[in-house]
């Protein structure tokens, strides 16, 4: 049975220390044995694999081209997404692999290892789709195969260009199904990961403004069985367009027509009242909750504290993909309600490490959110861990929960030294085995889409 030697790791009791994990061959874990006499370490200070719950692989080509100031005084999130749409129009399924392949990478050498893909470049730029319907589909989950991520694969229900049964236009015909097809694309992606047990399939309406009331109902009750995703209450403006087409706001219109439950991952959820908010904590569904890009496209603050005193389950994903990194996420998330409050230490009890509540939290709402057992080091779980440097500068001089603080607080992606997925080691002393022929041929991509 293969085994892992670790000096110290965090385990859901708390800090152990010279602990042996033991891996089936499946790659989960089998059994773990503190307390152990152990001549040699696979790593000094080791933490579970974190979730990364929501993901646009091909944004990260376009990082840093949205920062530019428009000529209208209100550049916004819908300015961006502008850009963006100009972007993806270049984007060919090759293109679309070797970016995956290079975020993955980059995901993994931060300490994220599984990934929820909010998958919605189905179709050719006019919208017809491809010889393979599920080509897109098939190049993301080849990119996780490459480079050995964990995957949950949210296929994406887009069938209208905005609420009203607004017509798609432009770039979004990428993104258009009706229900008929989208079941088929689903199909289709449950067929491809078949074999592989570290791929999930499940559904994602892209958003209330997407769908209709009666799509989104035949969708949902014909996409059982796995998690449903769904961006919600990201905008002033949508929330504002959703009260008039129908009547309330999304995450309450949501919470009123369909019975959120563990399965369902509300995207965002920035704008949301007092009321709402303890719905959503007492219904189980998870927040998802993306930080860096929230703050990058101006989306506003989610209402962290209120969530986390009512019970509620929340994990980080990248979304944007502007920047990857498991600390940087959960300070951003952390910082936003210290400003808006003017205190300190705001999502963790009384009495705790704020670095570690924040860890323990996100990795358990990822795992709820993505639908695969990780988060935890402890039999019946894949065996995802993250190994950090206590000899970073962050680090040093630190033990047990103050190594979680400093990693998140004072340190970034160059705190993580090893990284194991599934019990295969796949980034040695911060490098991922893989990083320069990934990062090859994202160039040649980039210099490709600038030509």
């Amino acid at each position: 049975m293969p085994r892992l030697n670790f000096a110290n790791i965090l385990l859901p009791e708390g800090w152990s220390r010279n602990v042996t994990v033991e891996i089936d061959a499946g790659g989960m874990i089998e059994d773990v044995k503190p307390d152990m006499t152990i001549s040699a370490f696979d790593g000094r200070v080791a933490v579970p694999g974190m979730a990364n719950l929501h993901s646009h692989a091909f944004q990260r080509a376009m990082a840093g081209f949205g920062e530019w100031r428009g000529a209208a005084s209100d550049d916004s999130f819908w300015t961006w997404r502008d850009v963006m749409y100009r972007f993806l129009e270049r984007l060919d399924p090759g293109h679309v692999q070797a970016i995956a392949s290079q975020l993955y990478i980059e995901m993994i050498e931060a300490g994220f290892t599984a990934v929820g893909e909010f998958h919605y470049l189905h179709h050719q730029p006019d919208g017809t789709p491809y010889d393979n319907f599920a080509e897109m589909a098939e190049r993301i989950f080849s990119a996780s195969q490459t480079t050995g991520i964990g995957l949950t694969l949210l296929p994406v229900y887009y069938d209208y260009g905005g609420f009203g049964a607004a017509p798609v236009g432009g770039a979004q015909k990428r993104f258009a199904n009706d229900p008929e097809r989208f079941l088929r694309l689903r199909d289709d992606c449950r067929a491809l990961v078949r074999d592989c047990p570290r791929t999930v399939v499940g559904a994602a309406p892209h958003s209330l403004r997407a769908v209709t009331p009666d799509s989104l109902a035949q969708m949902v009750s014909e996409c059982t069985g796995g998690p449903l995703h769904i961006h919600v209450a990201e905008q002033v403006r949508e929330v504002d367009e959703c009260r008039a087409a129908l009547g309330t706001t999304p995450v309450d219109w949501l919470l009123e027509h369909h019975q959120l439950d563990e399965s369902w991952c509300l995207i965002h959820a920035t704008h949301m009242t007092d009321h709402e908010t303890a719905r959503l904590a007492a219904s189980g569904a998870v927040a998802g909750l993306c930080p860096i890009t929230e703050a990058n496209l101006g989306d506003g603050i989610f209402n962290g504290v209120s969530f986390h005193e009512a019970g509620g389950h929340f994990g980080i994903g990248s979304d944007s993909n502007v920047r990857i990194d498991v600390a940087e996420e959960l300070r951003s998330l952390e910082y936003s309600q210290r400003l808006r409050d003017r205190a300190r230490n705001r999502i963790s009890a009384s009495g705790s490490a704020n670095g570690r509540s924040l860890h323990d939290a996100a990795a358990r709402g990822g795992a709820r959110a993505l639908a695969q057992p990780m988060g935890r080091i402890a039999p019946g779980h894949w065996c995802d861990l993250v190994s950090l440097n206590e000899n970073h500068p962050s680090l040093a001089g630190k033990s047990n929960d103050d190594w979680l603080n400093s990693w998140i607080f004072s340190g970034d992606k160059n705190c993580v030294d090893d990284v194991w997925i599934s019990g295969r080691h796949i980034v040695r002393g911060g490098q991922h085995v893989a990083r320069e022929a990934s990062a090859n041929e994202f160039r040649k991509t980039m210099d490709a889409l600038r030509a």
